[in-house]
C-alpha cells in the first residue's frame, strides 16, 4: 500500500497547488451555475475528448482557490494496487488535514470507473455532505447504471462531453473550413499533431483495450476491432448483425454485445428506427455512427472521403447532444428520412445532404408525414447551412 507521503506526492503532481492550470479552449458545455456539496457533478465522454482539460478549467470558472482543489487521475500506474474505496477515504483525509473544516474542499476525480466500489463511497459522502464537493469524470456511458444510479436520483448532475463542435474548432482555427473539420474530426490533440490519423488510430486501439475489452471479457481485442471497424465502414446504413457474424465467425449475440460495449465506451452510437411502437422499433435494424469523422477515416479502408456521409454523422452527433432522442425512418419503396429528432412532444424530421435537396428527399418526407402528420416542419441541412447546426 502506498504511504501517505507517496500519495500526497501524487496528488501534488496532479493538482495545481504550485502552478496555474494550462489555458485551453472554453468548451460549449452547459455547466451548473454553482457546485453543491450534496450534488456530484459527473462528466462523461470518450477518452481524449478533453475531460481532464475541462476539470483543470473549473476552479477558474467557479472562482475556487487552487489550494482547496485536490486532483487525482485514477489511471496513474502508481495507484494500480490501491484502487478501491479506501484510497478515496485516504485522499479525503489528507485533504481535510490541510483544509480547515469550515472551508470547502473540492475533489476532482478523473476516470473514476477504475476505482472499485467508488459508487458506494460517493453515495455515502453525498448522504452527509460536509463541505466536500465531488467532480468526477468517466469514459463509460453506463457509469450511473444499476443500483448506484437509482440511489443517486436527484443527487447528481451528469454532463456529456464530446470532441470539439465545429464552433469550437473554428475558434481555434478561424481560417479552416467545414470540409477541414469533417476530414480532421474534433479530437483536440490530433488537430495540432503532424500525423493526426496515426494518433487517432492509437485512440481507437486504446478505447478498445481499456474500455471495451474488459466489459465483454474477450481474450483479445482483435474481433472487437473488426466488429467496430465494420460499423464504422457502414456508417449511416442499416447494420445486419447476422452479416457481421457471418463475416467474423462470431455469434449474433456476441456481435451485439461487442457493439453495446463500444457504445458504452462512446466509440460509436446506435440510431434506432422511429416508431411509436417499441415492438416495431426493435424489429428494425439499427444504424451506427462513430464518435468522430476523423477517427472513422483513420481506422477504415474508406478510399474516398464521402463528405456527405461525414456531414450526416456529425449532424447526428449534434442532434444527440441537443435532443432527448434521435431516430431514423425508412420504408421500402417510400424512401428514408435521415433523422427524426424528438424533444419532449416535438418531432422534427431532418434530411442531410451535401449538395442540396433532391426529389427523393421530398418523396420520403411526404410518406413520413402520411404516417406522422403531427410532426413539425422538416429541416434540410446541406453544406451551405450546416455550420449553423454544428
Amino acid at each position: 500500500m502506498l504511504s501517505d507521503e507517496s500519495l500526497l506526492e501524487i496528488l501534488s503532481e496532479w493538482s495545481f497547488w504550485d502552478a496555474e492550470p494550462p489555458s485551453g479552449l472554453t468548451r460549449q458545455l452547459a455547466l451548473p451555475k454553482a457546485l453543491q456539496a450534496d450534488l456530484a457533478l459527473i462528466i462523461q465522454g470518450v477518452r481524449r475528448c478533453g475531460k481532464s482539460t475541462l476539470l483543470s478549467q473549473l476552479p477558474k470558472h467557479y472562482h475556487i482557490p487552487l489550494a482547496q482543489c485536490y486532483y487525482c487521475n485514477f489511471e496513474d500506474p502508481r495507484l494500480m494496487n490501491d484502487l478501491d474505496h479506501k484510497l478515496l477515504t485516504r485522499i479525503k483525509t489528507l485533504a481535510r488535514n490541510k483544509i480547515p473544516a469550515e472551508k470547502p474542499c473540492y475533489f476532482f476525480f478523473d476516470e473514476i470507473q477504475n476505482v472499485q466500489d467508488w459508487e458506494k463511497w460517493i453515495h455515502t459522502q453525498l448522504e452527509r455532505p460536509k463541505q466536500n464537493h465531488f467532480i468526477l469524470t468517466g469514459s463509460n456511458s453506463r457509469l450511473l447504471s444499476g443500483e448506484f444510479g437509482t440511489a443517486l436520483t436527484g443527487r447528481h448532475i451528469t454532463l456529456e462531453l464530446f470532441p470539439f463542435l465545429f464552433a469550437e474548432f473554428k475558434a481555434l482555427f478561424p481560417n479552416k473550413t467545414l470540409e477541414d473539420y469533417l476530414i480532421s474530426g474534433g479530437f483536440p490533440r490530433p488537430l495540432t499533431f503532424d500525423q493526426p490519423y496515426q494518433l487517432l488510430q492509437e485512440y481507437f486501439n486504446d478505447i478498445i483495450l481499456r474500455d471495451v475489452l474488459k466489459r465483454v471479457h474477450a481474450r483479445t481485442p482483435d474481433a472487437i476491432k473488426q466488429v467496430a471497424k465494420m460499423a464504422f465502414e457502414t456508417c449511416g446504413s442499416e447494420l445486419s448483425y447476422r452479416k457481421i457474424a457471418a463475416v467474423t465467425g462470431l455469434t449474433v449475440d456476441t456481435v451485439k454485445a461487442y457493439l453495446e460495449a463500444c457504445e458504452s465506451a462512446y466509440l460509436l452510437f446506435a440510431c434506432n428506427y422511429f416508431a411509436f411502437s417499441e415492438k416495431k422499433q426493435l424489429s428494425k435494424q439499427k444504424k451506427y455512427y462513430p464518435i468522430d469523422s476523423g477517427m472513422r477515416f483513420s481506422t477504415t479502408n474508406t478510399m474516398n472521403r464521402d463528405l456527405g456521409k461525414s456531414l450526416e454523422m456529425m449532424i447526428f452527433l449534434r442532434l444527440k447532444q441537443t435532443h432527448d432522442q434521435v431516430f431514423y425512418w425508412s420504408e421500402l419503396h417510400k424512401g428514408e428520412v435521415d433523422f427524426v429528432a424528438v424533444r419532449g412532444k416535438t418531432i422534427v424530421p431532418y434530411q442531410v445532404t451535401w449538395n442540396g435537396s433532391e426529389p427523393r428527399h421530398e418523396k420520403a418526407l411526404q410518406h413520413f408525414y402520411e404516417n406522422f402528420p403531427q410532426a413539425s416542419e422538416a429541416v434540410f441541412i446541406t453544406r451551405d447551412n450546416a455550420e449553423g447546426f454544428l
